[in-house]
């Protein structure tokens, strides 16, 4: 099948990047799988990818809007706990995983910067991307203006039914323009708040790249709405030291 690749990282032959699908298996250790299975895909990907896979930080993710600077003690067995991770270093692949929530990569070619970050209902709502930017702008010194983000596929509005109190949460967040009501049924759209998030962050729209795969409907991804024992595909990406 066709994997789904970012155009806009596609132009940067010193990046390397994807959008896994069942294809490549779980990714996830907490949802049950073998752990020899799930190390085994993660070898598969890493030479896929050719990447070293005790490089690969990936994350503990908790549903927040933490971000982590990656630092010498993150990597494969030692992932932090966090949900968006950033870092400027060379040959250090950085791995979010999703089985409905949004996926993020986020570049800054002129800083080479490079970041990814998890983002579902609760990322959305307490604005992950607004600390994610905080961090390149104060950290790194990027520019707004010159980071590029793609978001991978996620479950989609018609698929994602939410309860009263959400969409009641919502509603109090301002986010009306995400909700849909339809024969009493809640229905939230993720991508849309996200999208206006980053226009809000000044991200031009032209930098900004949207997955329209829903990972519910798309039998070649993992849904927890459509299994709650699910396992999880990713997004990856790194910098090549060239």
């Amino acid at each position: 099948m066709q994997t789904f690749h970012s155009q806009l990282l596609n132009k940067f032959p010193n990046l390397t990047h994807t959008f896994t699908t069942i294809e490549d298996g779980n990714l996830a250790f907490h949802v049950g799988d073998d752990k020899k299975s799930v190390i085994h895909n993660h070898q598969k990907l890493a030479q896929k990818l050719k990447y070293k896979l005790q490089n690969l930080v990936h994350m503990k993710q908790i549903h927040s809007n933490i971000v982590k600077i990656v630092d010498e003690n993150d990597n494969f067995n030692n992932p932090p706990t966090c949900d968006a991770l950033i870092t400027d270093k060379k040959d250090i692949p950085l791995m979010v995983m999703v089985a409905d929530c949004s996926l993020m990569l986020f570049y800054d070619p002129k800083k080479e910067i490079i970041a990814v970050a998890h983002a579902g209902r609760a990322g959305a709502f307490n604005n992950i991307i607004h600390n994610l930017l905080q961090t390149f702008t104060e950290d790194f010194h990027s520019k707004k203006e010159d980071i590029i983000v793609s978001i991978g596929p996620a479950i989609c509005q018609e698929c994602y039914e939410v309860g009263e109190e959400v969409f009641q949460e919502a509603q109090d967040l301002k986010l009306s323009y995400a909700l849909k009501e339809k024969n009493n049924r809640y229905y939230l759209d993720i991508r849309a708040i996200l999208y206006k998030q980053l226009l809000l962050e000044n991200i031009r729209e032209d930098k900004i790249e949207i997955s329209h795969n829903c990972s519910k409907c798309d039998k070649n991804y993992y849904s927890y709405r459509q299994n709650i024992k699910s396992g999880r595909f990713c997004g990856i990406l790194s910098q090549k030291n060239i």
